[in-house]
């Protein structure tokens, strides 16, 4: 890189900062109540330019501007914190429900651990909203941390595709970031600001009000994730937790690893990012099983042959929480979970991640119609937060799993994750209340995804037998969960009570 371009950078970079730190400590007018009525503030572009003149930024045709602040209090220390936004590979893994690849291309200031000021480096990443329906966001942008004479961290994006024309984005990321600013009790105050350009006009209709709404990429959706996180690591860190038949603190750190693993792989699997070796073979629409094929070689932690990943969403006339709820139960299991072969699972073990009840981790083991065990445990893992929830689960081995709980490395345990993200159909505020429970009138919309080994060997062709076993499963197991709901349908691909045979 010349340094007539470095230097540039770092002009832009120092501007940016400074505007960051305007965004996030200036209230109305610049900030106004968007017009969904989803109890968020956006910025009122008229004031935005009167206060930032010299923020001119060249119009990208078919691209909206968002908008979004949030400020929260979090369980975890600025420098932590800073460490994390400062390591591709952590802010990948920590933020991995938004964050589906990151790449790092140039540093032109280095950081160490406990001395990230200053540090600034060129980064491209991709984003993505939970749903194959909507399309990942390129951008290319510099990331420029500072620790400022009052105490407080600041860490600013700002997008350099202006300077580099060869790089196609769908997203520009105007001085975006957030402060931080330390509290006595070892926490952090965070205000967090998201303000980009983006290409939308990819995303179904079916999640247009959902992204609109700023729930799918704004800035209460990477608060929501940070703070579910820091929730986890505190779990990992807690002196004793009973409910779990880990026999150490090393068992309880590894099967929490474990199940790290399957959500971030799930996420992984969600979007047709660039960042993964999944390939689509079927299906685009919201009506259709998308299938995407995957031939794992030799990673660790992955079943040797060929999984495919089938995901469909659709929507439901009912409140999330109450989607969430009959997902993650074990005792409504039986009436969808087509592999489960109609047997009980049985709560075995257990860990509260966090404030929500539904923030558990739980391992089962499956009961079958006779009273038999299978060989098989379920590590499930579900979270809720308010831009939506999550039931994701993973079937293990019984001799790897004991493994895990006397503190084995988890990284060898081979899994295959499955699960529901759910969120709502649009901003809960506009949908009113419900007079008798006090939820929101707001629908859902659910993406169900399954990865399933569907041959042993890596090298071999898939037959269309195999595809369409995966598409009886999948559409049979949404039936179930439409008919629970009540919201069944008529002209409904037909379900069976057995999983198809692959």
């Amino acid at each position: 890189m010349d340094q007539a371009r470095q230097q540039l950078i770092r002009v832009t970079a120092d501007s940016a900062m400074e505007e960051l730190i305007a965004l996030a400590c200036i209230g109305a007018p610049l900030w106004i109540a968007d017009s969904f009525g989803s109890n968020t503030y956006v910025i009122n572009e008229e004031e935005y330019h009167r206060t930032f003149p010299q923020a001119i930024w060249p119009e990208l045709i078919g691209f909206k501007c968002e908008s979004s602040r949030e400020t929260a209090v979090v369980m975890i220390s600025p420098p932590k914190l800073v460490e994390i936004l400062m390591d591709k590979f952590r802010w990948a893994a920590v933020f991995a429900g938004i964050v589906a690849r990151a790449i790092t291309h140039e540093v032109l200031t280095p950081g160490v651990a406990g001395n990230y000021d200053g540090a600034l480096q060129v980064l491209s990443a991709e984003f993505q909203a939970p749903s194959h329906l909507v399309p990942t966001r390129e951008a290319y942008f510099a990331r420029y941390c500072r620790r400022h004479d009052n105490g407080c961290w600041a860490v600013v994006d700002v997008s350099l595709d202006s300077l580099c024309p060869s790089i196609s984005v769908s997203c520009r990321r105007r001085p975006s970031g957030c402060l931080i600013h330390g509290m006595p009790n070892g926490y952090s105050k965070i205000t967090w600001v998201e303000h980009v350009d983006a290409d939308d006009r990819g995303v179904h209709n079916m999640y247009r009000a959902f992204v609109n709404s700023g729930l799918a990429f704004g800035a209460k959706c990477w608060i929501s994730i940070l703070d579910r996180q820091c929730e986890r690591l505190a779990s990992v860190m807690a002196p004793s937790l009973p409910n779990t038949d880990a026999k150490t603190i090393e068992g309880r750190k590894s099967m929490l690893n474990l199940a790290e693993r399957i959500g971030t792989t799930f996420c992984g699997g969600m979007s047709e990012s660039n960042g993964h070796s999944w390939r689509t073979i079927l299906g685009r629409g919201d009506d259709e099983v998308r299938i995407m094929i995957g031939k794992m070689l030799a990673d660790l932690g992955t079943p040797l042959g060929v999984v495919l990943n089938a995901a469909i969403s659709f929507s439901l006339p009912v409140h999330p929480k109450r989607v969430f709820d009959f997902l993650r139960s074990q005792d409504s299991r039986s009436q969808w979970d087509i592999l489960s072969h109609g047997g009980e699972l049985q709560e075995i073990a257990f860990v509260a991640n966090g404030r929500e009840t539904g923030n558990r981790l739980s391992l089962f083991r499956i009961i079958t119609a006779d009273g038999t065990n299978r060989y098989v445990l379920i590590l499930q893992e579900t979270w809720i937060g308010p831009t939506g929830c999550f039931v994701v689960y993973a079937p293990v081995d019984v001799v790897m799993m004991n493994a895990v709980l006397d503190g084995v490395d988890s990284t060898l345990a081979e899994i295959l994750p499955s699960g529901f993200a759910i969120v709502p159909d649009g901003p809960k505020e506009i949908a009113g209340r419900n007079a008798e429970t006090g939820e929101s009138n707001c629908g859902s919309l659910v993406t169900a995804q399954f990865q399933i080994l569907v041959d042993c060997d890596p090298t071999a062709r898939i037959h269309i037998d195999s595809i369409a076993a995966i598409k009886t499963l999948v559409i049979g197991t949404v039936n179930r969960i439409k008919d629970a709901m009540g919201a069944s349908s008529t002209g409904r691909a037909a379900s069976s009570n057995t999983p198809p045979h692959m």
